[in-house]
């Protein structure tokens, strides 16, 4: 999901209770008390069919890998990094259920699967990596639904080692030892 400031009434800062209140905060995120779009500029602009295969992909082989683990696979999950910083993965993989409450989730998932929007793909490539980064994402993936390759960052002694793979490999999924997603399955037109 990419993010893309909202129009002029959403200028100003808001805490995370503000936020709560208004009225389209389910097609939102708050990065930094400042209120972003989530599919682009218009209200209820949703993803691509693209991105939703891919997405769709991806959450089939993962979820499959997950029946009967501890960890669980989360679509659209409001996800509360900090005090005022809350977005919305398109898949979420989460191993420590202790940190839900009636709103989402609280901290830092353990994996993180973000499918780039053509409307703003820099915000899942700088905004959010960093925000990933320094609320503690194991892992965390950039896909590109168009150009078929993703870069999957794990996280090792405070920073992200980067690793790319095309369209016809097989990405070993470094948070879930044992599973491993090929990317031709996931890329097929």
């Amino acid at each position: 999901m990419s993010l893309m400031p909202q129009e002029e009434e959403y200028a100003k800062e808001y805490t995370y209770e503000e936020w709560l209140e208004l009225d389209d905060n389910e097609d939102t995120e708050l990065i930094d008390g400042i209120v972003y779009m989530r599919y682009g500029s218009g209200k209820h602009n949703g993803p691509s069919v693209r991105h939703q295969k891919v997405s769709k992909r991806f959450t089939l082989k993962l979820g499959n890998f997950l029946e009967g683990n501890t960890c669980e696979l989360y679509y659209d999950l409001t996800v509360r990094l900090n005090k005022n910083t809350v977005v919305r993965p398109d898949i979420s993989v989460i191993c420590d259920p202790d940190k839900f409450d009636d709103r989402g989730y609280n901290g830092a998932p353990d994996l993180i699967i973000e499918i780039l929007s053509p409307s703003n793909p820099g915000n899942d490539m700088w905004v959010k990596y960093n925000k990933y980064l320094i609320a503690g994402v194991n892992e965390y993936w950039i896909v590109d639904p168009i150009k078929n390759f993703v870069t999957v960052h794990t996280l090792k002694n405070g920073k992200y080692n980067a690793t790319f793979y095309q369209e016809t490999d097989i990405i070993p999924v470094t948070t879930l030892p044992g599973c491993e997603i090929d990317l031709s399955a996931i890329f097929a037109k």
